[in-house]
């Protein structure tokens, strides 16, 4: 039987002995299949990827190619030609991946019986087949960024996770060098602060964890203007008064939970309030924390900007927190915000009209949550509207069912899902299946029941199907980048408020909490 690994760079083993692979598109051919394990993936999807969206008119033959070329290396049974494209079959545990994902998975599992000891030994199981970066070979190819980055933080959670298991032990001595070079890496992290104060204390170095704390909030009030999390603030208060609760090892300590958290970001007050009428009611949900931010172009506006968002938090009904400052990077700061603060769904606005502008692109591509782009109209705030979700099954529509499902559930406001009727001329069936797997995953996982929709495969149909709703959530297209948001979903926003939605390397804000180390959780049933 192949293994396959793509923790370092990528490889294929038979039998304990590597397989020899071709040039660089074959092993990127291989590479996106892997990532797609087990799952469809289309000749166009193939292609876009192998030319970074540029793809030339031979672009499905040099695939068949590449196809063809594989399969004499793998065997000819490995990849199967399923419409519209090709699957790679791979059992379980013959990738590296999911291999580090179970072990993750059943560590979390075992911190939560309180069995620390097998948590540690499960995860220095999974840290362990990490062979350097992931698919390292392939780091210069534009469809792997996003995954490098999605694997990148998967390892990162994965290590805090050893960090909570090795504290609880009482190892705050064995892992202290660790911290202090990982937060070194990653200043902004505050779970990973946090840890490190706590292993201070513990090491009899309460002024240390102080200084630690001290750090922490000038480089987050001096950077982005945010105040710590509370739970980092309360472990503040915890070391000042010698709280004895923190010499005691415990698989949950109080500093390494942070806020689940929503990032509200717009250039001027009325883009935040805009954001708002969608971010408040989410926010509401049990364990839901708000950060809003106003990224102004120029410092003299800084005083007026932080006077308005500071405002509005004394009428957030959420816990809040608010921050003004001059940005001369946008999306590099609105990813930094979301890399360091659990962020599970960022919320931006933009006009759009075909193409997605560059400073938005830019957060698509680095951003590791999801991420939803207030395009339309403002949302009507009559909730009973209803919240329409056009939906074909692609990897951003799960996400946009996710937060669409989400938002009928933090509002009571009824959820439709739309679909296409057949195309005999296409050849393609009507979309009744499909909806009926959403909507079952919808009752599965967050108990809302949607009413599901056909209409006839055009953009006016799905516009008119759409335009007396309080909101669309539609799925940004997955060849935004070569081909913009597309015909239908520019016929969306001329007639309705609409939030386009791009899936994030984190898993979304409804999964449950022993899935926030997984790769690819969603909705659909499994």
């Amino acid at each position: 039987m192949l293994e396959f690994r793509i923790l370092g760079p990528l490889e294929v083993l038979d039998d304990d002995q590597p397989v020899r692979l071709g040039g660089a598109k074959q092993r990127a051919t291989l590479a996106i299949l892997l990532l797609h394990a087990n799952r469809v993936v289309g000749v166009e999807r193939l292609a876009d990827d192998l030319y970074a969206g540029a793809p030339p008119v031979t672009a499905v033959t040099q695939v068949q190619r590449q196809i063809s070329e594989l399969r004499k290396a793998l065997g000819a049974e490995a990849i199967e030609t399923r419409s519209p494209g090709y699957v790679l079959y791979v059992e379980p545990e013959h990738l590296d991946l999911n291999r580090f994902e179970r072990a993750t998975y059943d560590a979390d599992q075992a911190l939560e019986r309180g069995d620390a000891q097998a948590a540690a030994g499960l995860l220095e199981q999974g840290l362990a087949l990490w062979r350097g970066a992931p698919l390292a070979d392939l780091a210069y190819e534009s469809f792997a960024r996003t995954a490098i980055e999605r694997l990148d933080e998967l390892r990162l959670v994965a290590l805090e996770q050893r960090f909570e298991a090795e504290l609880a032990l009482g190892r705050h001595l064995a892992v202290l060098s660790d911290l202090e070079a990982l937060v070194w890496e990653h200043p902004l992290r505050e779970r990973l602060r946090g840890q490190l104060m706590l292993a201070l204390y513990r090491a009899g170095r309460q002024a240390d964890a102080l200084d630690v704390y001290r750090k922490t909030r000038e480089l987050l009030v001096g950077e982005l203007g945010i105040e710590p999390s509370r739970s980092l603030q309360e472990l503040e208060r915890q070391i000042l008064r010698q709280d004895e609760t923190l010499d005691v090892a415990s698989v949950k300590p109080t500093a390494a939970d942070l806020d689940r958290t929503l990032l509200v970001a717009a250039r001027d007050t009325a883009g935040i309030e805009a954001l708002l009428t969608i971010a408040q009611p989410l926010a509401r949900l049990a364990g839901r924390a708000l950060i809003v931010a106003q990224l102004v172009q120029n410092e003299n506006e800084v005083g007026t900007a932080s006077a308005a968002v500071n405002e509005l938090r004394a009428s957030l009904g959420a816990p809040a927190r608010t921050a003004a400052f001059a940005s001369l990077e946008p999306s590099r700061d609105v990813v930094r915000l979301a890399a360091n603060y659990n962020v599970d769904l960022v919320l931006l606005g933009e006009e759009l009209e075909d193409q997605v502008t560059a400073e938005i692109a830019a957060v698509l591509d680095h951003c590791p949550s999801d991420v939803a782009i207030l395009a339309g109209q403002p949302p009507i705030r009559v909730w009973a509207e209803g919240i329409v979700v056009p939906f074909g099954g692609g990897e951003n529509d799960w996400a946009a069912l996710e937060l669409g499902a989400w938002l009928a559930s933090a509002t009571h406001a009824p959820l439709q899902l739309v679909g296409t009727k057949a195309d005999p001329r296409r050849g393609l069936r009507d979309a009744s299946r499909l909806l009926a797997d959403a909507s079952l995953a919808t009752q599965l996982v967050v108990g809302v029941a949607a009413e599901t929709v056909l209409v006839e495969p055009s953009e006016d149909a799905l516009a008119e199907a759409a335009q007396r709703a309080a909101v669309v959530v539609a799925a940004l297209p997955g060849r935004w980048r070569a081909e913009g948001i597309g015909g239908t979903r520019r016929a969306l926003l001329h007639r309705s408020p609409t939030l386009l939605v791009h899936r994030g390397a984190r898993p979304g804000a409804l999964a449950p909490s022993e899935s926030r180390t997984r790769f690819s959780w969603s909705l659909e049933p499994t």
